[in-house]
């Protein structure tokens, strides 16, 4: 079974933020990878996810963001505490926030439209692995604290489905532990 959608499922492997190398997408091949993580299945045709692009200065402004409510949620915060919150979105040349957008509808449950965001994060990943750069998918404290998400845009009821770090790393990326089919899969008779 050799086809090039295959061979990159089977070879996709996050890449941690701080591995992430520039040069980053090029306007062309960002728009290409948000047009492509758009198109999931969305029950309804709600859209129940939005995008919120770090790249260049625009990373390093989140990051005091993340920093500042960090500092005043922990006052006893080092200097190096707070470094390390201020690079949290500046490490990979390109971030790129998947909003959940789900909401009470009258026919679409809540759970599908956050479903339908997940995978706009996956296809992301799938988009950017396939134009040859490296990723990973992560949420982190900041993605589920309101002082951080009100200050980044997000209204009440949305939330951070991820955040999809996104550069370049040649080397090769260790595999994980994968489940083994026997320990996951039943059939039912």
């Amino acid at each position: 079974m050799g086809n090039a959608m295959i061979d990159l499922l089977r070879t996709r492997r996050s890449a941690p933020p701080v591995a992430l190398a520039g040069p980053g997408p090029s306007a062309e091949e960002r728009a290409l990878l948000l047009a492509l993580a758009a198109r999931v299945p969305d029950h309804g045709k709600l859209v129940p996810f939005r995008f919120i692009v770090f790249e260049g200065v625009a990373r390093e402004k989140a990051g005091e963001i993340i920093a500042e409510v960090f500092a005043a949620a922990h006052p006893e915060a080092s200097a190096a505490d707070l470094d390390r919150e201020r690079k949290r979105l500046a490490l990979a040349p390109l971030v790129i926030g998947v909003v959940s957008r789900a909401a009470s509808h009258v026919k679409i449950p809540e759970w599908e439209q956050v479903l339908c965001a997940g995978a706009v994060c996956f296809n992301l990943e799938i988009a950017a692995n396939a134009l040859g750069f490296a990723s990973t998918w992560l949420t982190e404290w900041y993605a589920y604290d309101r002082a951080v998400l009100e200050r980044f845009g997000l209204a009440a009821h949305e939330k951070i489905a991820g955040f999809i770090h996104i550069g370049r790393n040649p080397g090769p990326r260790e595999d994980r532990v994968r489940p083994q089919l026997t320990e996951i899969v039943t059939e039912f008779r």
